[in-house]
């Protein structure tokens, strides 16, 4: 197996190394001059819609809410802990602003996709809606090659780092953390993910718009609660992650070049915008116009990236452990370090919901990516094949489907990128569709207010 890895590996260097980081963040820039900066001018409105009451007259199968949370579950994950760790370790402090300056365009990169989605899905079989990359690639720039590309990758991707190694780390964790054994951990996260998955898109929805919010709002108030204890630091935290963001003082050497990379590769994992999996779920929401629901998925990168992944960040830099700690406990340290084992126990929560959550998102997209490529009768087999690995990815340990699951990850996201660039124009036409339907809600709501 080492030839194989030695093979993953040259892939790996190549995929995610500064080319692939250009084009991903590129691509975010590109679309932020065509949308005119949407993600700053409508961001308010986008948040209010996310948590606006469902539209049950637009086609579609899940609510706005449902179709974020859905996608939310999927991108919150492990990457928010471990990643944002990894990134200062490797990139030093400045890596965190990377984080966000990958996240602000890729705002815009996630609208673009989830556009297009709408834009492009179709009925399946049974009625439900079918959209993603595979679908605007196909029907949109007409390269259906390209789509079945997408899709082999999706489908492949998402047993590996949307299922193996997140039961993974959540046998880990609740190993080293409660000495639970990894069987028990895996029998009880295989049923629980049996129970919500085997239901369906309509059964994952309505469980991800209650779970979602609940994690989320578990970790960032125990994250919250370590800033305001400790708001002497906050500002000094802050200013050094400003200061070696153009510095790189914390790296050896002073290389810049390091803090960019790993702040924008760590970011770019975070929030997955460029990938083309949260497009998926967003094609399932039910919808008037294709921009509408964009603007509610453009809102996933800014509570990702610019909410939870900004917790830890600026707790890792209070902390100031991450020149002597190397290791992915550093949150879990940082953590501890302010609140003593306590600290400990809410990352090893932490980490088990955000895991979970994900099993469930990408149990959606990978499926979403095989009936692409098979009969949407094959669907149950599909998820009942990817319930049985959740068991296996929580007893057996495999370093190497970390690097399979990236080399995977970075083969989505090349013909992804190239039909957001090629479809650029669409997601144009719908943005000025969208801001006149708004302007023109506006209009008619004051009419109605003053009368």
């Amino acid at each position: 197996m080492g030839w194989v890895e030695q093979i993953v590996s040259n892939i790996n260097d190549v995929l995610w190394g500064p080319p692939l980081l250009f084009l991903i963040v590129g691509t975010g820039i590109y679309l932020t001059f065509r949308v005119l900066f949407i993600q700053i001018r409508l961001l308010p409105y986008s948040l209010k819609l996310a948590f606006s009451k469902q539209d049950k007259t637009s086609e579609g199968d899940i609510s706005h809410f449902q179709a974020l949370m859905t996608a939310l579950a999927a991108t919150v994950g492990t990457g928010n802990i471990v990643g944002v760790a990894s990134a200062v370790i490797a990139g030093g402090p400045g890596a965190v602003f990377w984080m966000w300056f990958a996240a602000f365009f890729g705002m815009a990169t996630k609208y673009a996709e989830a556009v297009l989605a709408v834009k492009y899905r179709v009925k399946n079989e049974k009625g439900e809606m079918s959209g993603g990359p595979m679908y605007y690639l196909e029907h949109g720039l007409k390269q259906k090659w390209l789509g079945v590309l997408f899709a082999i990758f999706g489908a492949a991707a998402a047993f590996g780092i949307g299922n193996l190694v997140q039961s993974n780390s959540i046998s880990g964790v609740m190993n080293s953390t409660f000495q639970i054994p990894t069987w028990i951990t895996g029998i009880i996260i295989t049923a629980f993910t049996a129970l919500v998955i085997l239901g369906g898109i309509k059964s994952i929805g309505r469980v991800t718009a209650i779970f979602v919010p609940v994690m989320a709002l578990f970790y960032v108030i125990c994250g919250l609660i370590i800033l305001v204890m400790n708001a002497d630091l906050v500002p000094s935290a802050v200013g050094l992650i400003f200061t070696d963001a153009f510095t790189g003082q914390a790296v050896a050497g002073g290389a810049i070049g390091t803090v960019i990379r790993w702040g924008v590769a760590r970011g770019v994992f975070s929030n997955e915008a460029g990938l083309g999996s949260a497009p998926i779920a967003a094609a399932a929401a039910k919808t008037d116009m294709p921009a509408r629901q964009a603007l509610v998925s453009m809102t996933q990168v800014f509570i990702d990236t610019m909410i939870v992944c900004s917790i830890t960040g600026i707790t890792i830099v209070m902390a100031d452990m991450y020149v002597t700690e190397k290791s992915d406990a550093l949150t879990s340290l940082s953590f501890a370090h302010f609140l003593g084992p306590i600290g400990s126990i809410i990352v090893a929560i932490g980490l088990l919901l955000f895991a979970y959550s994900t099993i469930i998102g990408w149990s959606y997209y990978g499926e979403k990516c095989f009936t692409y490529l098979a009969k949407d009768s094959y669907v149950m087999y599909y998820r009942v094949v990817f319930v049985i690995a959740v068991f296996f990815g929580a007893v057996f340990k495999n370093d190497f489907v970390w690097g399979v699951a990236d080399m995977l990850n970075g083969l989505m996201a090349v013909p992804n990128l190239i039909g957001l660039i090629g479809l650029s124009g669409v997601v144009v036409f719908e943005s000025k569709r969208i801001i006149d339907k708004i302007k023109q809600e506006k209009k008619e709501k004051n009419i109605s207010v003053s009368s």
